[in-house]
């Protein structure tokens, strides 16, 4: 059997580096050609293309990389037709991943989507794309599962991916503890890093009984952050996340997966995001929901606040970040909440089970 995945941001390596775990399981003898990264690499799964090449985010950057894009697709077109796959499996990405779903609809290829689009915050008429394309939707929040047979479709809760990787405990933490840690998750993306990443750090000296640590990528060098943190007392840990996470305080994080793991690591956080002003003007009229951070729409309420574009200057930061050090009982309460909502292990092998079965 032949299996092709695509995904193509950082997050995604990761749970489809843990699907293919899982599938080569069931199947010793399976093929799997991906669009991935290092942990799919780590996983002997041959790349077709490095996720470096193809993570664009917002409007603006991807109207600037539109002929990239267009070059990424033709590519990937001709590459699933040369590998020839049984199935192949979209994992979140969907603005590139529903427009592969259709020509694999077309070429007669079995289509699986884990990690849907979000299409229940903004986008809704992606809805009727995946209901024609997608052959088998695999959810990993149980509430998706209401909202696709609301719109005539069937969806599979398997399970969150993020309950079994905490799970593994693996937690390396190389930076030496000294003061109390507030976690600065800026992101992994460019875009995000430039605008969201001097603001975290406007609050340093404002907490001089903290020790601030970045949680850093290996897509970029020491030097780099170092531009940003310059003079001010700031550390860095690469690819240590979920270490830096787990000896945290508190934390300021980028809107995004991000926020998810830090509530199932237990630690308070306030939620920071700043694009530029056209995707933030367009993506207001599109949004539909209440809430930006995964911890908030999950409960459908505000438990960690959110600082969205000029509301994340200095002065907010300061007071929302004594507000989570020193009065977070709220917070911690919402989060067991979010834990038992979640409430189901084993998203990796529930996935490969059901592809497996599928074909």
């Amino acid at each position: 059997m032949k299996l092709y995945i695509v995904t193509g941001e950082p997050s995604g390596d990761l749970h489809a580096a843990n699907l293919a775990h899982e599938l080569k399981i069931y199947n010793s003898i399976l093929k799997i050609r991906a669009w991935g990264g290092d942990r799919l690499i780590a996983e002997g799964v041959e790349l077709a293309k490095n996720i470096k090449d193809t993570a664009f985010m917002g409007f603006w950057d991807v109207l600037k990389n539109l002929r990239a894009i267009k070059s990424n697709l033709d590519f990937c077109k001709k590459d699933i037709l040369n590998f020839k796959p049984d199935a192949i499996i979209l994992v979140d990405y969907p603005g590139f991943n529903l427009k592969i779903a259709q020509f694999a609809q077309q070429q007669e290829i079995k289509v699986f989507y884990y990690i849907s689009p979000k299409v229940w915050a903004w986008n809704k008429s992606r809805v009727s794309k995946i209901k024609k394309y997608v052959d088998e939707l695999l959810v990993v929040f149980p509430f998706e599962v209401d909202f696709y047979q609301k719109n005539g479709m069937k969806a599979t809760y398997v399970g969150n991916p993020l309950l079994d990787e905490i799970a593994k405990g693996n937690f390396e933490f190389t930076y030496h503890i000294e003061k109390p840690i507030i976690a600065l998750l800026p992101g992994s993306r460019k875009q995000e890093i430039e605008r969201i990443l001097p603001q975290m750090l406007m609050v340093v000296n404002d907490f001089p009984t903290h020790q601030f640590v970045i949680a850093a990528t290996n897509s970029f060098s020491k030097a780099y952050y170092q531009s940003f943190i310059k003079e001010k007392n700031v550390s860095l840990v690469f690819d240590e996340t979920y270490g830096l996470l787990y000896n945290a305080t508190a934390a300021l994080v980028t809107s995004g997966t991000a926020t998810l793991e830090t509530a199932l690591f237990n630690v308070p956080q306030v939620v920071c995001y700043k694009t530029n002003w056209l995707t933030y003007v367009l993506a207001k009229n599109l949004i539909k929901i209440k809430y930006l951070s995964l911890v908030n729409i999950l409960i459908d309420k505000l438990v960690v606040k959110e600082l969205i574009q000029s509301d994340l200057n200095q002065n907010t930061l300061k007071q929302e970040l004594e507000l989570v050090l020193y009065k977070n009982e709220n917070i911690l309460l919402a989060y067991k909440k979010l834990k038992e909502l979640l409430n189901k292990k084993g998203a990796s092998k529930n996935a490969a089970k059901f592809i497996t079965d599928s074909i």
